[in-house]
């Protein structure tokens, strides 16, 4: 810890980096201000990041669990990926008002559509308390001793934070626990609906062009914002007014040029860049392969459900886009983890790293053992990976059934008496968004897998003794068919009139329950813990290994994981090259859109409306003087997950898109970054404004918006 006491100094300063790579702690760009003006940019740090005056950050929010947003008008009006509403749009849907087909738009405030668990969160302000959490351990070197202590000093730090009801105050590590920042936040729970434009456009091209370039994606949703009478957070009524935000963004409509500068600002959800080699070795030749593998039955069974039946297509469309995405993405990973030799370049830099410790006694004894070690627990870790992989791939990602599993326990754990309202809602809405013959060939495709899969090392006495017979999915059936979970009307009857004793009763002859209940079991005796103790091992270790990398990168600047937490990443608009003889343009138009159009494929069948809009070049303000519009671009800012629908801003601060994905080639980024081929995809602001305006005939949106000319 004495070193990275040190360390840490020199990293704030410091001014040697790689351009471009990076996801930056916004209190802390004073560090990157210099080489942002040098790549073009004309504002100042405290235009992005102020806790005292109207800054970005106060246009900039964490949308739902996992997404950013960004407001861009005075009436609290918030724009996201079209993805990251999709569920929303998909609840408010039925195959009478498909929104998922038709789209969707309020032409006034009264029908914006209220969702319910919906959340937007601002940052207010964070500040770096690392000295007081690491106060009291400058003699300790037991490093439990240190987290010991370190534990019992937040909760004493925080104590001494005042703040009011309505905001939240959380302390987050940062560099592996190397770094800690108290994190100030204000939470609104009364987001509307106010439109999205239909599938074929926000989700054009589907799953065949996910993760893709070129794109032709008009990937964005709408929502507003409301408040209380005093603009301050407040559950959803009828009495809410819009919120007025601190700052919105202008919208530029002037254009992008390659070369010109650009900054995603966003929550990154998570990477992991100082990972060791043998990390990298298991992710690649292991986890990812048999992830995928599991999924494949998943998305397999989906797809045949939803292009057989137009109401399953709706019920299941948010769930197969979520699998989707991430089994799309891990493939890129392999392919781009593989381009960069990625396991031996860790292995160099290993080396090097070796060298520098046998420089003198002190370091050999201080961080010697790091790189053995992680040989040692990556042994030990990988078996129990794949246990935990299997059962979340499984049971908590794959099966649906189990999470309806869950809510009965919940119930069944609890006194006797229990809120019934509350737990109705939660099995109404599992059964809404279910077809019993989809769910049957999930529960009976996957169980059987698990149990081929998983290694007897990791299966109770119990588990193995239900499938050591012939016809393992005829036994799956049957158990599925005459389980009360999957009786609509009895397990609802029973619940509403909290009739819990026979309820437990029932589930204790229904030998459905029980077997979820064994793999219940299985996973917090037997898995969860074997692989929680190893994975702790291996944090402590990661930590250590950061701390030496502090101090052998001394005066270089190194940014931290991204843990969810707003973060600035800055590049420039341009193509690149993603194999031989293959050249890709910074921007797509709305050419391709039709070039792609096919009516036998959802995902390509283009709305006569958007066709006779091209044919007419009616593209308004927002086509080129050349007569195109432009559709998506692609920048070299470092993102990741939970940078979908962040801001892309130019330099001087005004949005021009809306960030929604990575190009296929560098989705390894989270691991590795490679500057030639990784390229985050975003809308040009023109074309939603288009869709809106000319598509939607909306156009009353836009007088609430500044738009820049």
């Amino acid at each position: 810890m004495r070193h990275f006491q040190l360390c840490i100094l020199l990293l704030f300063w410091a001014s040697v980096s790689v351009a471009r790579e990076g996801m930056w702690v916004p209190v802390l760009l004073h560090q990157n201000i210099e080489e942002m003006h040098e790549m073009g940019f004309r504002l100042n740090v405290e235009d992005i990041y102020s806790d005292d005056n109207a800054s970005m950050k106060d246009a900039v929010v964490q949308f739902g669990g996992g997404c950013t947003g960004e407001l861009i008008s005075p009436e609290g009006l918030l724009v996201t990926n079209y993805h990251c509403g999709y569920r929303q749009i998909q609840q408010h849907s039925s195959l009478v008002n498909d929104y998922l087909t038709n789209g969707f738009w309020a032409m006034e405030r009264s029908e914006e559509l209220p969702n319910p668990g919906l959340t937007v969160t601002f940052l207010i302000r964070m500040e770096d308390v690392t000295k007081s959490v690491f106060e009291g351990t400058d003699t300790l070197e037991n490093q439990l001793e240190i987290e010991r202590i370190k534990n019992e000093n937040i909760p004493k730090i925080l104590a001494d934070v005042e703040v009011d009801s309505l905001h939240n105050k959380t302390i987050k590590p940062f560099f592996e626990g190397n770094q800690y920042f108290l994190i100030i936040t204000e939470t609104f729970k009364d987001v509307r609906l106010v439109g999205a434009p239909p599938s074929a456009i926000g989700k054009f091209g589907g799953d065949t062009d996910n993760w893709m370039w070129p794109r032709h994606t008009g990937d964005f949703s709408l929502f507003r914002i409301y408040a209380d009478k005093n603009n301050r957070p407040a559950e959803y009524s009828p009495d809410n007014v819009p919120y007025k935000p601190r700052h919105f963004f202008p919208i530029d409509i002037g254009g992008i040029s390659e070369g010109d500068f650009t900054m995603i600002f966003g929550f990154p959800g998570r990477t992991s860049e100082y990972l060791p080699s043998d990390a990298i070795e298991m992710i690649l030749e292991h986890r990812n392969p048999n992830r995928i593998s599991i999924r494949d039955i998943k998305l397999d069974i989906l797809r045949k459900a939803m292009e057989n039946n137009a109401e399953n297509r709706i019920k299941y469309a948010a769930k197969y886009a979520s699998t989707s995405n991430a089994w799309k993405k891990w493939q890129g990973e392999i392919n781009g983890l593989r381009r960069l030799n990625a396991v031996e370049r860790k292995r160099q830099n290993e080396a090097l790293y070796l060298e520098w410790v046998k420089t003198n006694n002190s370091k050999t004894e201080e961080y010697g053992h790091i790189l053995p070690m992680f040989d040692s627990l990556y042994t030990l870790f990988e078996p129990r990976q794949q246990a935990y992989d299997l059962y979340t791939e499984t049971w908590y990602r794959g099966i649906d059934l189990y999470r309806l599993f869950s809510v009965i326990q919940s119930i069944i754990n609890t006194a006797d008496e229990f809120d019934t309202a509350y737990y109705t809602e939660e099995i109404q809405n599992h059964f809404k968004d279910c077809s019993f013959d989809v769910d049957r060939k999930l529960f009976t495709e996957l169980c059987g897998n698990y149990f081929q899969q998983a290694s007897k090392n990791f299966l109770t006495q119990a588990l193995k003794n239900l499938f050591l017979s012939d016809n393992t999915s005829k036994k799956l059936e049957r158990i599925y068919d005459q389980s009360i979970l999957t009786d609509t009307t009895a397990l609802l009857s029973l619940v509403r009139n909290a009739k819990i004793k026979r309820l437990g009763n029932k589930l204790k002859r229904d030998k459905l329950y029980q077997l979820m209940k064994i793999v219940s079991e299985q996973y917090n005796g037997v898995i969860y813990p074997d692989y929680y103790d190893t994975k702790e091992a291996i944090d402590q270790n990661q930590q250590q290994y950061i701390t030496a990398l502090f101090e052998m990168n001394r005066g270089k600047r190194m940014y931290p994981d991204a843990n969810f937490t707003l973060r600035v990443s800055y590049g420039k608009i341009e193509g690149y090259t993603p194999r031989d003889a293959v050249i890709y343009n910074h921007y797509t138009t709305i050419k391709g859109i039709m070039e792609k159009d096919n009516p036998e494929i959802y995902d390509y069948n283009v709305s006569d409306k958007l066709e006779q809009l091209y044919k007419e070049n009616d593209f308004g303000i927002y086509g080129k003087a050349d007569g195109t519009m432009p559709v998506c671009f692609t920048a070299s800012n470092h993102t990741t997950g939970g940078n979908s629908g962040s801001p892309v801003i130019d330099a001087n601060g005004n949005l021009i898109g809306i960030n929604f994905d990575r190009c296929w080639e560098g989705t390894m980024s989270d691991m590795m970054f490679d500057p030639d081929k990784c390229r985050n995809i975003a809308l040009d602001m023109r074309y939603m404004l288009f869709i809106i305006d000319k598509f939607a005939d909306a156009g009353y949106l836009l007088e609430e918006m500044k738009l820049i000319k």
